[in-house]
């Protein structure tokens, strides 16, 4: 694939920020960990061989009764009545966590939060289920989160900007007055009593925040379609009988999407925040979820198991730095003032 020259450039200063290109590389490894979460901690075995035939519990649900067991629900394959029948005329491959975000360990040497172990490398939360993998799918989920709520709101705030910096007068006018008062609302109080009045759930929370994440590119956009919308060529255009939406978007909008490129990674690290903060006050995510936010306060509440809090801490810390660097990397590339030499 032949890239252009300025395409070439901007990938040049970004591969020159060290500490971004390696922040891209790790944050995308461990992206990769946690989308195949399934294949890393699960309380399923990958593949079992029994009585010559293979199956993949991770893919397909089995009753106990095709082991040789006497009921028709799906096999505790944790059971050590299920996995003596299974190792008799079989074996198991187990992922390397043996448990899910929700897999509850009753064989703890002591009572939970349980430190950690061989066996629950974090330890346990005060619930009994392992940390390690609920960080893993905690991460998994928020960065999903993160990622959806980024790319709706951009959307969002691309469009209202596009539009008001295009048109400008009248219709720029009230929407830059709607844009203030809607600013100036105690977002994070409204937020609280929104998350409170509706049934916590992926998909609400993502709709709750929207409300108010749009805001932070329609500023940004619509001083670009302000500035390039007066340039010859968007006129020759206008000239020519070019539809204004054509213009808009084949002849502006590329000048603003270098800004917008830029923020996005900071905004992804803010809607990532946001999300754990309401799932910290007990607000965002049904609980039993995989929370990242839920394990910190845990943390909060269980001072005695301190692995808790640290766990929870190094995995944000080191999950919005990285975000933060990947950020400073791609706001140098799309910066026409530095030159990769």
């Amino acid at each position: 694939m032949t890239f252009s020259p300025i395409t070439q450039r901007r990938l040049a200063q970004f591969k020159a920020n060290k500490r971004g290109l390696w922040s891209f590389w790790i944050f995308l490894g461990l992206l990769l960990l946690c989308l195949s979460a399934e294949f890393v901690a699960n309380d399923k075995p990958l593949l079992i061989s029994y009585d010559g035939g293979l199956y993949a519990p991770v893919f397909k649900n089995y009753p106990e009764t095709k082991f040789g067991g006497d009921f028709e629900t799906e096999a505790d394959y944790r059971d050590p009545f299920v996995a003596d029948l299974i190792n008799a005329k079989g074996y198991m491959i187990w992922p390397p966590i043996r448990f899910s975000y929700d897999t509850i360990n009753y064989d703890l040497p002591t009572p939970a939060p349980s430190a950690p172990t061989a066996e629950n490398i974090f330890g346990t939360d005060d619930q009994g289920r392992d940390v390690a993998a609920r960080v893993i799918y905690g991460f998994r989920i928020s960065v999903l989160f993160g990622l959806a709520l980024t790319i709706i709101s951009s959307i969002i705030g691309i469009t209202a900007g596009a539009f008001q910096g295009y048109y400008g007068g009248r219709l720029d006018l009230i929407m830059q007055r709607f844009i203030e008062v809607w600013s100036s609302l105690p977002s994070l109080y409204i937020l609280i009593i929104f998350s409170a009045m509706f049934v916590p759930g992926f998909w609400t929370l993502l709709l709750i925040l929207l409300l108010f994440s749009w805001v932070s590119l329609v500023d940004v956009v619509r001083a670009e379609f302000l500035r390039t919308r007066n340039f010859d060529y968007v006129k020759a255009a206008n000239a020519l009988g070019v539809s204004n939406l054509t213009i808009m978007r084949r002849h502006v909008l590329p000048n603003a999407m270098v800004a917008t490129l830029t923020l996005m990674p900071f905004i992804l690290t803010g809607s990532i925040t946001a999300l754990t903060s309401l799932d910290f006050l007990g607000l965002g995510l049904p609980p039993g979820s995989a929370s990242l936010g839920e394990l910190l306060a845990q943390g909060k509440n269980n001072l005695q198991a301190p692995w808790l809090g640290i766990t929870a801490f190094l995995s944000l810390a080191i999950m919005l730095s990285l975000l933060t660097f990947i950020g400073e990397a791609v706001r140098d590339a799309f910066d026409p003032r530095k030159t990769n030499l």
